[in-house]
């Protein structure tokens, strides 16, 4: 009997460490055949104890997914068979045959560079080569390859089996071709991909980064504790923000909203830190304030206001819901 199933692509992690293992473990589970290579030369009874740690640590993470309903525990033994490990000195024939390749070495140029002078003489002319680097830019790192119109970065987010975001930043170089079939690959896995041009920080790195600041200076001034900043994260901040985006936000609040309150911030505490950007500014004076005026940062033109109102806040109880915290009305 023939198999209809469609022959999935086969992947490689260059790099055994924490991404290189998140790799391996959403690719594995979405049924795809992986190689976990070790991209350090390290002697025999070092390898194979790397190897180990690495199975363990993967079989780990899916016990956990597990646990959490994703599936039932009694696969979890044929999906860790799709994860095969292979030192450095057998990761040559593992690399010919891989139909993608994610570079998951240390955050160091030179093992960045090292890692893909190994790479290349093994690679086919048809694989698709990723850096996930949160470090370098694209456009950095594209002149270490053999196949530039092959490369790009693919920036995932830990913990990698879960967060279901992938941001792709591609350079001038890399084949739309290339770029399109690396995202549809993504989007099989049941992965969220974003464009991003080569910028330091990418989207979400370079948001969060002034948020984590900002939680840290609060608990430096005295302004709230580290508990009660993160009951107002998960409850508030990141409780609205996996709802709404962030610029659809300013869109829903209004533009006008984050144009003043931006200026009592910046003058309240003495910091130009807190200052709109140049764009807040323009819109107000263009009237494009968001969904009131019919165009902001998104194009309301043919949108039905209160209908799409209603879509919003509807995510946002269907959130609730999910997470246990819907309370009935008291009807006492």
């Amino acid at each position: 009997m023939n198999d209809a199933r469609p022959q999935r692509e086969t992947v490689a992690a260059l790099g055994a460490g924490r991404m290189g293992r998140g790799i391996a473990t959403a690719f594995a589970y979405a049924g795809h055949p992986v190689w976990l290579l070790d991209a350090k030369q390290r002697a025999p009874a070092q390898a194979a104890s790397l190897g180990r740690e690495a199975l363990a640590e993967i079989d780990d993470t899916l016990a956990v997914m597990a646990a959490a309903g994703a599936f039932d525990d009694a696969l979890r033994p044929s999906i860790l068979q799709r994860v095969r490990f292979a030192p450095r000195d057998q990761a040559a024939a593992a690399l010919a045959g891989a139909d993608v390749v994610f570079e998951a070495v240390p955050e160091v140029f030179e093992a960045k560079r090292e890692a893909f002078e190994f790479a290349a003489p093994h690679l086919r002319a048809d694989a698709l080569l990723a850096s996930t680097t949160s470090s370098f830019l694209v456009t950095e790192l594209a002149g270490l390859v053999a196949q530039p119109q092959r490369f790009m970065n693919a920036h995932w987010l830990n913990p990698a089996p879960v967060i279901p975001l992938v941001e792709l930043s591609a350079h001038p170089g890399t084949a739309p071709a290339a770029r399109s079939a690396l995202a549809a690959l993504l989007e099989r896995i049941g992965k969220v991909t974003v464009n991003c041009a080569a910028a330091p920080g990418y989207i979400v790195p370079r948001l969060q980064s002034l948020l984590m600041n900002e939680a840290a200076r609060m608990i430096e001034q005295g302004v709230a504790s580290a508990q009660d900043i993160d009951r107002a994260t998960r409850y508030g901040l990141g409780f609205r923000f996996a709802n709404m985006g962030v610029v659809e936000f300013i869109d829903f609040g209004g533009n006008d909203i984050l144009y003043h309150a931006s200026r009592y911030l910046a003058q309240a505490l003495g910091d130009e830190r807190y200052a709109s950007p140049e764009i807040v500014a323009r819109h107000m004076r263009e009237g494009r304030n968001g969904l009131r005026d019919g165009r902001g940062f998104h194009d309301f033109g043919d949108v039905d206001a209160a209908a799409w109102r209603r879509e919003a806040i509807g995510r946002m109880l269907q959130a609730l819901k999910r997470q246990g915290l819907m309370r009935p009305p008291d009807t006492g």
